[in-house]
């Protein structure tokens, strides 16, 4: 079994096609943005992943998303950050459908047959705000509700058939429920602003969505039975716990793909390509186990949760490691000749910047494995 043998076997197996189409264009094409990826991930039938089977989806399990997530991290970057976003937002509908109504349901099986991609407008914080409080502000006007605000950077901003927001909504005796609303992409008020200035995964369409008075039918705005102020619930902790080990993937499998350019290479010691296999694929095996707890388990609590960050902070200084030293492993020629290394160890160093932070959630992990609840923030 080859590097990345496994995780591209998943890929093939789940979406066939989309690794063959992604390996024919070289990194730089599919980086750019509008390049091809996205709309190959479409064709491949990539928005069905995630939704179960009994909607007519793939029903992919969290162990062989993650896998797959990884192979698709190796061939483009910016493709595994998007659809990361995407899996979330599905996931996150998924869960939402057990406090529902039915709706959803409908939804997700549009979903599957339309070939519909998502982006996420859950809240990813901002300085000193709480990653768990809702940015998009929702309004009941009459039977409809009104949603103003925006979500900077929004993946697939240009692609996105629908935009899922978490939002804080009152109920009928007035107590304040997160809800999820959705909006068609093609909604009045809804706009799209450019603000993804960096040419490193600018693939990825991360461009601010605005909402100025977007009026939805009460139906698209989903209530849960989750309290405004609730710090973790079932909703957050799979929405977490999806995000986390799939972005974690992703990221590993682009610095795996700089680990790779060595392998090919040939002429590093073998003591170095054997340590840069062992980092890379100790992190992958961390996120697996997870992703198995999951698969096997009907409860997911706290403690998967903090098994996750912790697997994705030890992959982050294992992604640190490997992009480091594979680059001066490849040599000055290699970075003279081409800039894909460069490009690479770029990407994958943003894992580090997706949240929470490390700094941030150090004082809650360490009270947590003292036995105290989980705050993300």
């Amino acid at each position: 079994m080859g590097f990345l043998d496994t995780e591209r076997e998943a890929l093939d197996a789940l979406l066939p096609g989309l690794d063959a189409t992604l390996a024919g264009h070289s990194l730089a094409e599919l980086e750019r943005p509008g390049g091809p990826a996205v709309a190959a991930f479409r064709e491949a039938g990539g928005a069905a992943l995630l939704v179960p089977a009994q909607n007519t989806g793939i029903g992919a399990d969290p162990l062989q998303a993650v896998r797959l997530q990884r192979a698709v991290g190796a061939r483009c970057p910016s493709l595994a950050v998007a659809t990361t976003m995407h899996h979330f937002s599905v996931a996150s509908l998924v869960e939402t459908a057990k406090h529902g109504a039915g709706f959803e349901w409908m939804l997700l099986e549009a979903i599957v047959g339309k070939r519909m991609l998502l982006a996420s407008g859950f809240s990813e914080g901002r300085t000193g705000q709480s990653i768990l409080r809702p940015t998009i502000r929702a309004e009941r006007r009459g039977g409809d509700v009104v949603l103003n605000g925006s979500k900077k950077p929004c993946s697939l901003a240009h692609s996105m058939d629908l935009l899922t927001a978490s939002v804080v909504m009152t109920d009928d005796s007035g107590t304040p429920r997160l809800a999820v609303a959705i909006v068609p992409a093609d909604t009045p008020g809804l706009s799209v602003r450019p603000f993804w200035r960096s040419t490193v995964l600018a693939g990825a369409e991360s461009d601010e969505v605005v909402l100025e008075d977007v009026t939805l039918d009460a139906q698209m705005v989903v209530l849960t039975d989750v309290g405004a102020d609730s710090v973790l619930d079932a909703l957050h902790i799979s929405g977490f716990l999806w995000f986390e080990l799939l972005m974690t993937a992703g990221y590993l499998g682009t610095a795996s793909a700089l680990v790779e350019r060595v392998l090919r290479h040939g002429r590093a010691p073998a003591t170095v390509r054997a340590e840069l296999v062992t980092d890379v694929n100790a992190a992958m095996l961390a996120v697996e186990a997870v992703a198995r707890t999951m698969r096997e388990s009907q409860v997911w609590g706290e403690p998967l949760l903090v098994d996750a960050l912790m697997a994705r902070y030890a992959a982050q200084d294992a992604i640190a490691r490997t992009t480091r030293t594979a680059l001066e492993t490849l040599g000055g020629m290699s970075f003279i000749t081409s800039d894909e290394g460069t490009y690479l160890a770029s990407a994958a160093a943003g894992l580090s910047f997706h949240p929470p932070s490390r700094q941030g959630m150090a004082e809650s992990l360490c009270a947590a494995l003292n036995g105290e609840p989980l705050h993300v923030g």
